[in-house]
């Protein structure tokens, strides 16, 4: 039996991209290859929030995942991936899981809902536990299945094997490239050709966080890149804003370069309605 180590495993409405509004179970594993530390900082500046947060989770001030601080800047999810936290994410059996999944869901069993896989990165090393949790017979009813994740991960051969294998289940790709305003290096978070071929083991869309024009310019520039390699997908523009504060100032402007430019917008439900908490 794999084991994966979990984050965080919760029922909610999936607040981003094509489903928004569908109830989902999310569950976030631990690991990133990026930081994200410039969200919301000035261009070239990187955030340092999760590093007083740090300090205190080291000395036992917070006991749970979900009792560590929001942060306004960097990473919303910081605590899934940044090693100083990894004592707060168990690592479970896939067969714990699976039975987690289904006792959050409604009516204990799936009908509508979807399972998000999300992050950190959920298709880094994990990879090799996921035909093992899907396959669980509590699982036997999902239909739709959704990895959220920012791209960069080419799937592995034995993930691509069991996908092509599962007609039932319908997969979907979410991709987040990360664009400059995240800290991250250009050539190091924009890879089409990963992103070309999910497209031959589910759907997938494209789905860019912006605060400004020259975000969205960027966004414009590595959607040209990503159809050049063969991509079909549709491309969605979404308001920076781990925070109600700072998702405010962003959103309408972003929903204006969205129309301007015959792109999609996607909102962040979680933020104006659950206050972007843990769990949600």
């Amino acid at each position: 039996m794999s084991k994966l180590k979990v984050s965080e495993l919760f029922y909610s409405i999936q607040g981003e991209g094509r489903f928004s509004g569908v109830p989902s179970v999310f569950l976030r594993t631990f690991g990133c290859n990026f930081t994200c530390s410039g969200f919301g900082m000035p261009k070239g500046q990187l955030s340092n929030e999760r590093d007083v947060i740090a300090i205190n989770a080291l000395a036992g001030t917070y006991k749970q995942y979900k009792d560590l601080p929001l942060v306004s800047t960097g990473c919303d999810s910081y605590a899934s991936w940044d090693v100083r936290f990894k004592h707060l994410s168990p690592v479970l059996k896939t067969e714990a899981i699976a039975e987690a999944i289904v006792d959050t869901l409604p009516f204990k069993e799936w009908r509508d809902e979807h399972l998000i896989i999300t992050g950190g990165e959920p298709l880094l090393g994990w990879q090799r536990a996921y035909p093992d949790l899907l396959d669980d017979p509590k699982m036997d009813n999902l239909k739709e299945l959704t990895f959220e994740t920012n791209g960069t991960q080419p799937l592995s051969d034995d993930l691509k094997k069991y996908l092509f294998s599962k007609k039932q289940l319908n997969v979907t790709f979410s991709v987040s490239p990360k664009l400059s305003v995240s800290g991250e290096k250009w050539e190091e978070a924009i890879q089409p050709k990963i992103v070309k071929e999910y497209e031959w083991f589910g759907s997938a869309y494209l789905k860019f966080v912006i605060a400004s024009e020259e975000d969205c310019n960027e966004a414009l520039k590595a959607t040209d890149d990503y159809r050049k390699e063969g991509f079909k997908g549709p491309v969605y523009l979404m308001p920076c804003g781990g925070v109600e504060s700072v998702y405010a100032l962003n959103n309408k402007r972003v929903a204006l370069l969205a129309m301007k430019h015959g792109l999609r917008y996607s909102d962040r439900l979680q933020v104006p309605l659950f206050k972007n908490a843990w769990g949600t």
